[in-house]
């Protein structure tokens, strides 16, 4: 079997942690889930030698692992730097700059007390990866985030009702 199709195999794995992840209440269980699709993720990129992506996706699996015990804003600060720093040492150009930037979103969100606003900022960082991702030529990689997206969006409704629409429009 080629490296292409291990890569996207492993991302169908990451889309059961993923869809489990926002039917859940507790952040730490949503963080924790990431986590381990976080791993899965970082290991597709390695295969399809998309370098910014993978570091910074085994990067944000120990981010979501560390988040589960303190949502410290130093701690946030500081993965955020190593997200930097991971960035310009395999940057690659457009699709380093998609999954830095997609990354930003995901880290704060994270560190969110709240799993409301992780909710929110999630979307937006998946966005930004849903295009990474599409760039980079994974379509599997791209119906992972679609339905991650759907996902969150339906726990969100699950859990919060329509205020999604309330809280995009009054902020």
């Amino acid at each position: 079997m080629s490296l292409f199709i291990w890569s996207q195999v492993l991302i169908v794995i990451a889309i059961v942690f993923d869809i489990a992840s926002f039917q859940f209440k507790q952040r730490q269980k949503i963080v924790a889930c990431l986590s381990v699709s976080g791993l899965l993720i970082s290991a597709h990129f390695i295969l399809l030698e998309q370098w910014t992506a993978a570091g910074l996706m085994m990067l944000a699996s120990i981010r979501y692992f560390s988040s589960i015990f303190s949502t410290s804003k130093r701690l946030m600060s500081m993965f955020l730097f190593y997200a930097l720093m991971v960035t310009a040492a395999t940057f690659s150009g457009l699709l380093s700059l998609l999954s830095f930037s997609g990354t930003v979103f995901q880290t704060t969100a994270a560190f969110c007390q709240s799993d409301q606003r992780l909710r929110q900022l999630m979307i937006v960082g998946t966005s930004l990866w849903l295009l990474h991702n599409y760039l980079a030529g994974s379509p599997t990689a791209v119906l992972m985030e679609l339905i991650f997206i759907a996902s969150n969006i339906l726990g969100y409704y699950r859990y919060y009702g329509l205020r999604l629409v309330k809280i995009t429009v009054t902020e």
